[in-house]
């Protein structure tokens, strides 16, 4: 009898902690109205492109040559922020959050692949009147950028290509369909921001050099709603191909920009982006990771300004 009546209690007791600690670890979205309250510049900076609602940042003279600046999985367009206030000196300055990141909304198409993306660059250059620009990318943002100068090549003055992504890492073959581990869904619902912080500190060389400003930016950010929805469906579709073939089309001139602590995409791969681009050079900084523009921006823009006054 006593027995039959202690289970039910532990069971009890069991589902109460399991809750609580749920709820404790539990993530809502922010509101939208609220981020941008303190994110967006203004109204305006929010366009419709292909159906899609993007948050684009334009400035500089729109007279002067033009570059188009994309950020990495996970970040937003303030990851620009240092280099765009020097390179608005010189250049007309576009940047936007891709689809389903930042405070561009997700993309009612669900579509996330490279291809929808390419597509939404070249449409918003035919909106803001820009027939050809420098495109700036940085991670997978660098990966969206080599796709772009190998198949709209009279788009494309010039690249620059900041721990870019594109070759596949061990474990993984091109053509493959990535698997997303379940650890990864559950941030839709949980995401504490010790991961977070853990997460970007790992793209730094130096970690203590990530702020608690741009922590909380990048937290902000990917709790805008159907922000952890959408990096989930995009890790979902990318597929890697042998980037080869097309890094062979690019005729751009070409400058990586690679920090040697680089613990996301591998210093090494450097070697195979100046094989594969037959007008390419590589600036390399010993003590920076993965996100040279954040981690130390006027040290970092100061050869991509010299490589775009040539």
């Amino acid at each position: 009898m006593v027995h039959v009546k202690f289970v039910p209690i532990i069971v009890v007791v069991f589902v109460l902690l399991a809750v609580s600690i749920g709820l404790w670890l539990w993530t809502p979205d922010k509101s939208r109205s609220i981020l941008q309250a303190k994110y967006l510049n203004a109204p305006g900076d929010i366009v419709e492109i292909l159906g899609t609602h993007l948050h684009v940042r334009d400035s500089g003279a729109k007279t002067s040559p033009a570059i188009i600046l994309l950020h990495g999985f996970g970040s937003s367009l303030q990851t620009w922020d240092a280099w765009a206030s020097v390179l608005q000196n010189d250049h007309r300055v576009v940047r936007f959050d891709l689809p389903g990141s930042g405070l561009s909304e997700p993309d009612p198409t669900g579509d996330y692949t490279d291809a929808r993306t390419l597509a939404l660059i070249g449409a918003l250059m035919d909106r803001l009147q820009i027939d050809q620009a420098s495109v700036i990318g940085n991670s997978i943002g660098g990966r969206i950028a080599w796709k772009f100068a190998a198949e709209y090549p009279q788009r494309v003055r010039k690249l620059v290509l900041i721990s870019p992504d594109g070759f596949a890492s061990a474990g993984f073959g091109y053509g493959d369909k990535h698997t997303v581990p379940a650890s990864i869904k559950l941030m839709r619902y949980f995401l504490p921001k010790t991961l977070v912080r853990q997460s970007i500190a790992s793209a730094y060389g130096n970690p203590s050099a990530l702020t608690e400003e741009t922590l909380d930016r990048y937290y902000d950010l990917m709790r805008a709603p159907g922000v952890r929805q959408a990096m989930i469906e995009r890790m979902e579709q990318t597929v890697l191909l042998d980037p080869e073939p097309l890094l062979r089309k690019i005729s751009a001139p070409t400058l990586l920009v690679w920090g040697e602590k680089d613990a996301l995409i591998p210093f090494g791969n450097a070697d195979d982006y100046l094989r594969d681009i037959r007008d390419a050079r590589l600036v390399s900084f010993p003590e920076l990771g993965h996100v040279p523009q954040e981690e130390a921006p006027a040290l970092s823009v100061q050869p991509v300004q010299s490589f775009l006054a040539q």
